[in-house]
């Protein structure tokens, strides 16, 4: 295979990525949330009023970062989230999502669906399920490597 052809993949695959995320950072922004808090209150409401800890929603982001703490206190003082000590174990934190957090998801819910659509307008159905399993291919051969 061409070394320059593996470069410039790489490189649409990645600029393809940082663009996506500065539209969806953007749409988040006016919101007065970042894209991993929002990653964040979807694992929670995915949980469906179950509480979620903090190593559970590490697993579940897309970014992985160790600064999930802060994204949770962000998300507390902004009433979107709370955060319990566990009564059966004092040691254990919980986390669930508040009404608002979920007022919020749902007005995002219209918003990213419009923006989801425009970053794919070019691609039709068949278009997006090959890049699906391209990427999928992608994602597998680095999760083997690591």
């Amino acid at each position: 295979m061409s070394k320059q052809l593996t470069k410039d993949t790489v490189i649409s695959i990645l600029t393809s990525g940082y663009k996506a995320n500065d539209e969806l950072s953007a749409m988040f922004k006016t919101h007065g949330i970042s894209l991993p808090q929002f990653n964040v209150l979807r694992i929670l409401r995915g949980r469906k009023g179950e509480a979620a800890n903090l190593s559970t929603i590490q697993e579940r982001m897309i970014h992985k970062m160790s600064n999930t703490t802060r994204l949770i206190d962000k998300l507390i003082e902004g009433g979107y989230v709370n955060r319990f000590v566990c009564e059966k174990n004092r040691r254990k934190i919980e986390i669930f999502i508040t009404k608002k957090g979920l007022e919020l998801l749902n007005t995002l819910d219209i918003q990213l669906e419009t923006k989801e659509q425009f970053l794919l307008n070019n691609l039709n159905n068949k278009e997006k399920e090959e890049l699906m399993r391209l990427l999928s291919k992608v994602q597998t051969s680095i999760t083997s490597e690591t």
